[in-house]
């Protein structure tokens, strides 16, 4: 590789997500890249623009930076930071539906996702169809033929931690012109790449397990090399490239990260092989434990061989992750667990450092009750963090006393 410009597509995950996009600063030789913390930029003459660069809505050098390496770790095209995973899964949607287009979408979703599909998209004419999309045939039933633009897929899902095999809804939504869509946010691409396995496109909210440290919220999309619109669509600029109608969007919506949010995301990534590395290891542990406790009733996660899509889940992950839930049997028991945690942080999002504990009925997922969507009322979800795992299961151990 040259020291110049180095090629870093053959190399492994965790130095790709130190340096790719992230050459040594060309003026100071500075190692890491800096926040440039600008709104516009001096051109030379009219049009004439330094690196392409005219005002950070439309361009910025460290959200360049974090883009190029998500982009690489992804094994994607082209990625696309936001300021929230929200604002990414807007901006991807919008690009990639019309008044009149049908979404397949998970009936476990994230709650915000399908608040944003129900009660924001459906105004603006697209319909949904929640499904089971571990499913393929139910997938298959619920795609509307010239309608459906896209299949959405949580794998794992969140908080129900399902498994959706990725390239078998990829040959199902490619049959029928859709694209396949993967939220990635739960096992990260340090342990799955759904774009090698014939995703379209993979959205994040980077705020949780790539950013690590609860002190940054953001979003990212990233595309497959050569993706395009579904449907035979052509976008706004007259391109059927997918990554062609996001950068659009990405641009004429404005919700972009910030220069210092794409830098803090962009400092988390460089260890999120180590971090979900020690995640997936407390997460295994801690999951052996609360299913042979005789206060938990069930427990729910993917490297557990009681795990429906156990098998599915080794074959497309190289790691479990750090997220786990568990079922109490009461609600009374699930909201007295929570409260009783003292490591575990009663809060919600996830994928810090910090292990995290929370009622999914009654705070993440609160938006869904009362749709087919609802959750478990005596259901737990905790995100394992980094800590010393005999403190983590000491601190469970008291709490379901």
């Amino acid at each position: 590789m040259s020291s110049e410009h180095p090629d870093w597509s053959t190399a492994g995950f965790a130095t790709r997500a130190i340096h790719a996009g992230q050459d040594p600063d060309a003026t100071t030789g500075a190692v890491v890249p800096p926040i440039y913390q600008v709104s516009t930029y001096k051109q030379d003459g009219v049009g004439g623009l330094r690196g392409g660069y005219e005002y950070s809505r439309s361009g910025n050098p460290t959200r360049t930076a974090l883009e190029e390496a998500l982009a690489s770790v992804e094994l994607g095209g082209r990625a696309f930071a936001f300021a929230s995973g929200l604002a990414a899964e807007d901006t991807l949607l919008r690009a990639v539906l019309r008044p009149g287009s049908h979404l397949v979408m998970p009936d476990d979703a994230y709650g915000g996702t399908y608040r944003l599909v129900a009660r924001v998209l459906a105004a603006w004419g697209v319909d949904h169809t929640p499904v089971d999309t571990s499913d393929l045939a139910a997938v298959a039933a619920a795609i509307r033929p010239g309608v459906t633009g896209a299949v959405w897929v949580e794998t794992p899902s969140n908080p129900l931690l399902g498994v959706s095999d990725i390239a078998s809804l990829a040959d199902v939504a490619h049959a029928a012109g859709a694209l396949l869509v993967v939220d990635n946010t739960f096992a990260t691409p340090a342990l799955q790449r759904p774009l090698t396995l014939g995703a379209d496109v993979v959205v994040h909210s980077t705020t949780k397990y790539v950013g690590g440290h609860s002190d940054v919220v953001g979003g990212a999309v990233v595309t497959a090399t050569g993706a395009v619109l579904p449907l035979g669509a052509t976008g706004p600029t007259g391109s059927q490239s997918l990554a062609d109608a996001v950068a659009f969007h990405q641009n004429a919506v404005g919700a972009v990260a910030g220069p210092f949010d794409a830098w803090l995301t962009l400092r988390g990534l460089k260890t999120l092989g180590v971090r979900m590395d020690r995640h997936s290891a407390n997460a295994a542990r801690i999951a052996t434990f609360l299913e042979e406790h005789p206060a938990v009733g069930s427990v729910i996660y993917p490297g557990l061989e009681s795990h429906p899509q156990h098998a599915m889940a080794k074959a497309q992950m190289s790691a479990f992750g750090g997220m786990v839930s568990f079922r109490t049997g009461t609600l009374a028991k699930a909201l007295d667990v929570v409260d009783r945690t003292r490591v575990f942080t009663l809060a919600e999002s996830l994928g810090g450092v910090e292990s995290l504990i929370e009622h999914p009925g009654k705070m993440t997922h609160a938006s869904v009750a009362g749709s087919v969507l609802e959750v478990p009322d005596d259901l737990v979800r905790v995100s394992v963090g980094i800590e010393d795992v005999d403190d983590l299961l000491a601190d469970l151990d008291q709490a379901l006393a």
